[in-house]
């Protein structure tokens, strides 16, 4: 089918924010290349999409000013598939390796993700994502029930239960991130909770992650909250530096929160549950 290409330049870390945004407002693909100072992206979304609602929705969800953009559309081919020739193993931490189906795992003592880059974000190349995933590994404790709340490839949800989590829970507001991540469970033998965030039964969880963007991580804390048992721990994450403040004051309603980690001008924001 024919695709609408949409391409902008930004500074790289406002870049890396918006390539998530458009993710999450529609875009089929985002593809980042070096453009002198800036970075290019390129966003590829369905030839009937609305350009110009589509860049504007990603700006506002990354709290960006709306950027200048062209738009071209491109004949049938697949550009998606494609572009997954760009992609190898990632090793996240000593223990976790990101493996798509076309490469051998490179330590077979580690634990190996098999997940092929695709049509929902997150492959484990994005900082926020390491992050999330570094956390996940020091803290997690066997049995833990945990929640991937955006679960996007359902890459947390997978990671958490190769780490032994007794129950793993995965919602998403996209039904095509939920396709996604009931087949990457289903190729990484493990066995997840994948429901739209409507349809999760009431409980609460030992941990919830949420690898998403800083202004719909503030919206969602009173959800969040809910779903944290007394003394259970959040990660969130998608957060730029300049942007992790604003998110632990939201957090701090309900949870102890503190800054952690940061990796490429991205953040971590952890909490406990009071």
């Amino acid at each position: 089918m024919p695709w609408l290409a949409i391409s902008l330049e930004l500074e790289p870390v406002p870049a890396e924010a918006m390539s998530e945004a458009l993710m999450e407002a529609g875009a089929d693909s985002v593809a980042l290349e070096p453009a002198g100072a800036h970075t290019r992206l390129t966003a590829l979304a369905a030839a009937g999409a609305d350009a110009a609602a589509l860049v504007a929705a990603a700006a506002r969800a990354a709290a960006l000013p709306l950027p200048g953009f062209s738009a071209a559309r491109l004949e049938d081919e697949d550009w998606v598939r494609r572009s997954q020739s760009q992609f190898g193993p990632i090793q996240v931490s000593e223990m976790i390796w990101i493996v798509p189906s076309w490469h051998e795992p490179p330590d077979r003592a580690a634990i190996a993700v098999r997940l092929d880059p695709g049509l929902a974000f997150g492959t484990g190349s994005h900082p926020s994502t390491r992050l999330v995933l570094k956390s996940l590994e020091q803290r997690i404790a066997a049995g833990d029930r945990v929640l991937d709340y955006g679960c996007g490839s359902g890459i947390l949800a997978i990671v958490a239960a190769k780490l032994g989590a007794g129950e793993v829970a995965a919602v998403d507001i996209d039904p095509q991130a939920l396709e996604t991540t009931n087949e990457n469970a289903r190729i990484n033998g493990v066995s997840l909770r994948v429901a739209l965030p409507g349809e999760l039964p009431a409980g609460t969880y030992d941990m919830i992650l949420a690898n998403i963007l800083a202004g719909p991580l503030i919206a969602l804390e009173a959800q969040i909250a809910a779903y944290t048992r007394t003394g259970g721990r959040v990660v969130l994450s998608g957060i730029l530096q300049s942007q992790a403040a604003e998110v632990a004051a939201a957090y701090a309603r309900d949870f102890e929160t503190s800054v952690g980690a940061a990796e490429e001008g991205w953040a971590l924001v952890e909490g406990t549950r009071r």
